[in-house]
């Protein structure tokens, strides 16, 4: 059973930087797909970022794109996401997923992903 466990999330103000850790366990994590989520106060689950299992696919929401980064180190079962020129409205419960099947189509839905870790909240105070 793949187990996924989020750290690194705090209180930042605006501007500055983060960078979240998913550690994975229990399955061979290096061929799932991985992805993170957040879930703004109030809101919806929200994709924010996707990255195929060699590391080298990667896709983001627009609202991230160009300022948050998802990273993989297969043998430390670990995933990343650098999250640069942090805004207020990035504020949420950061969310690791990992989806066992490796197609491509549809990383950015939700029911795709089947193990998620418990997360880890990020607030940025302007």
């Amino acid at each position: 059973q793949v187990q996924l466990v989020e750290s690194g999330g705090g209180l930042v103000q605006t501007g500055d930087s983060l960078r979240l850790s998913c550690a994975t366990s229990g399955g061979t994590v290096s061929i799932y797909i991985m992805a993170w989520f957040r879930q703004p106060p109030g809101k919806e689950r929200e994709f924010v970022g996707a990255i195929g299992s060699g590391g080298v696919n990667t896709y983001y929401a627009d609202s991230v794109k160009g300022r948050f980064t998802i990273s993989r180190d297969n043998a430390k079962n670990t995933v990343y996401l650098q999250m640069n020129s942090l805004k207020s409205e990035d504020t949420a419960v950061y969310y690791c997923a990992a989806s066992s099947s490796t197609l491509w189509s549809g990383v950015a839905l939700t029911d795709r992903y089947k193990t998620w870790g418990q997360g880890t909240q990020v607030t940025v105070s302007s």
